[in-house]
């Protein structure tokens, strides 16, 4: 990523070029800056706790190329569709690897699910637990399972995003004594291996506090579990959410300082809350046939769970830039100007969704200071398709082309064909050289599914 006194550079490539090359709008992903994003994950994971494994959250950024990457790595993925499981095995992605998330799974995609051998269900409510249960006895293919549950935690982020409050959709509230309960329906259900827990509190949370109170909270849930039904959770999945694509000049602590909070506050508040000597997993395995992990008879050693962390946006949204294409720049007396761009809230719906904030800068003069601020706003038919206010550019004209930073997370998986316009390519650009992950949708795509109209 440079900014030179010319133009802008992504990944090595000429963001003018890219446009003249790919067209605009468009979707531009640093793959060298994902790959780093993981390396901290891991670098830092292998660091502050004996076993933490790395699952990347799909719903922020997914495609085939991504897949394959994180494939590679060997890292885990949260899906929460049929749609992205499809795609992650389309890929050739391990389903074993696989968590299956979702507040109301289907009939189909349970089936699908089951089928394809995903890794783990995290089951959200009682009664996809018993869907569950069903077919996977009447399948014969028992299921490992993660119960999904709110802490009761809402962090300082819009409230869009919080989802580990009490009155979340999302989860069985820790509070009255849902979670427990569900425990305990999963331990006496056929078909499902209750592997642990899983929780998360919510998205582009900027300080570490909440995360320490989540991790604690897991902790002592999975020991209160263990007190009624003598299970100790195997697994314990704290979610993801750290932030990323702050805007310049606003601080953010590293991916390290954010793992190493939420592995020392798990590992103090497990000590605390616990009693060493106490395998993993059911008091007794035949009641289930999942073996616990033995220690020696009366040992003053704890059993550590596999600790789980599922970021997203911090591991793309800073790798991908949106390139558009100035239509228009259309002045208002006692207001700023609007520069007019070929996309929109169509590619980027989340200023409108929850008024996040963004930067960009001209390509051909990233380096030069704005002379007065202006609206960017798309082409969508809404008042409210405004991407940028207040931004800095120096003159912009028709035919530049404005850079949208951080736009890598939740872009291209929220876009739509509102007023049937295309969604963008993605491009992945490394050392100089691009190369085409996904293509522009064309007029004829859009088409497809509408079953009266002429094709071809």
């Amino acid at each position: 990523m440079e900014r030179d006194a010319r133009y802008l550079t992504w990944g090595g490539c000429d963001a003018v070029e890219l446009a003249g090359k790919y067209g605009t709008p468009a979707y531009i992903m640093d793959e060298g800056v994902i790959e780093d994003r993981i390396e901290q994950y891991l670098s830092v994971a292998g660091q502050v706790y004996p076993d933490l494994r790395v699952a990347y959250a799909g719903k922020a950024f997914l495609c085939g190329m991504l897949v394959q990457l994180l494939e590679a790595k060997g890292l885990w993925l949260d899906v929460v569709s049929g749609g992205e499981l499809h795609l992650a095995l389309a890929a050739g992605f391990d389903a074993r690897r696989v968590f299956f998330h979702g507040n109301n799974k289907s009939q189909a995609e349970i089936a699908y699910g089951l089928e394809s051998g995903v890794g783990r269900f995290v089951v959200d409510n009682l009664a996809e637990l018993s869907r569950l249960s069903s077919q996977a006895s009447s399948r014969g293919l028992p299921q490992d399972v993660l119960l999904r549950v709110t802490p009761g935690i809402s962090p300082r982020t819009h409230r869009a995003v919080q989802t580990g409050q009490v009155d979340s959709k999302f989860g069985l509230p820790v509070t009255g004594g849902a979670a427990l309960a569900a425990a305990k329906a999963a331990i006496a259900a056929p078909g499902i291996r209750l592997r642990g827990v899983h929780l998360h509190i919510g998205s582009q949370i900027s300080e570490v506090h909440p995360f320490r109170t989540a991790a604690r909270a897991a902790a002592q849930l999975a020991w209160e579990i263990w007190r009624e039904t003598g299970y100790l959770p195997e697994e314990v999945n704290v979610g993801g959410g750290w932030a990323a694509g702050l805007l310049p000049g606003q601080p953010l602590d590293t991916i390290g300082a954010y793992v190493a909070a939420v592995a020392r506050s798990f590992k103090a508040a497990w000590r605390r809350c616990g009693v060493p000597g106490v395998p993993l997993g059911p008091a007794d395995p035949a009641v289930t046939g999942a073996g616990g992990r033995s220690l020696p008879s009366g040992s003053g050693r704890y059993a550590w769970p596999t600790l789980y962390i599922e970021p997203g946006r911090s591991i793309v949204a800073e790798a991908g830039i949106t390139l558009y294409t100035v239509g228009a720049v259309k002045p208002v007396p006692g207001f700023d100007a609007y520069v007019l761009v070929d996309g929109g809230m169509n590619d980027n719906p989340r200023p409108a969704l929850y008024g996040a904030r963004y930067h960009a800068v001209l390509a051909d003069r990233p380096a030069e200071p704005g002379e007065r601020t202006y609206t960017l706003v798309g082409k969508a038919c809404e008042s409210g398709d405004v991407l940028i206010r207040e931004l800095p550019l120096p003159g912009p004209a028709p035919g530049d082309i404005v850079a949208v930073f951080a736009t890598g997370a939740y872009n291209h998986s929220m876009a739509s064909n509102y007023n049937r316009l295309e969604r963008p390519p993605v491009v992945f650009v490394r050392n100089g050289e691009s190369r085409l992950a996904v293509r522009r949708e064309t007029y004829a795509d859009m088409l497809l599914t509408d079953m009266a109209v002429k094709r071809g």
